[in-house]
Order: structure tokens, then sequence, then C-alpha cells
């Protein structure tokens, strides 16, 4: 399955456009270069008080559908 590494750091207030329904997808480049748009409803799990921080793994289908976005540190 191909995968590739993500390093998050949204702070809440740039969220906020997610919550307030001007944004849906957050652009996100991972550390090997590629750019991703990541539908904000897949970071849910991940969000707190402060936003959502830290390093995840995005697994994908060779479709480009995601499979899974976990934590890796």
């Amino acid at each position: 399955m191909p995968s590739l590494l993500l390093d998050i750091a949204l702070p809440a207030d740039k969220l906020l456009a997610v919550y307030q329904g001007r944004a849906n997808r957050i652009l996100i480049k991972s550390r090997e270069g590629t750019s991703v748009s990541l539908p904000a409803y897949h970071l849910r799990p991940f969000l707190t008080a402060a936003g959502v921080f830290g390093s995840f793994e995005m697994e994908f289908a060779p479709e480009g559908k995601l499979i899974r976005l976990r934590r890796v540190g």
C-alpha cells in the first residue's frame, strides 16, 4: 500500500474556517514533497483545543483513495 508521511501543525484558529463552513479541505505538503488535499473531517480524531499537531502516516490505495490516517509521532 502506498503511503506518505505528513507533519501537521494546524492551530485551532486555522481550523476555524472548516467549522464555519468556509473550507472543507486542508492542503498539506508531505515530507516527500507531494501536496495532499485532505478532507478536513479526517483530522477530527486528532483535534485538540490547541489544534492538530504531530506526524501522521497516510495510507492510500493506488487510485488515491485514503485508506487510513494514523499518528506516528
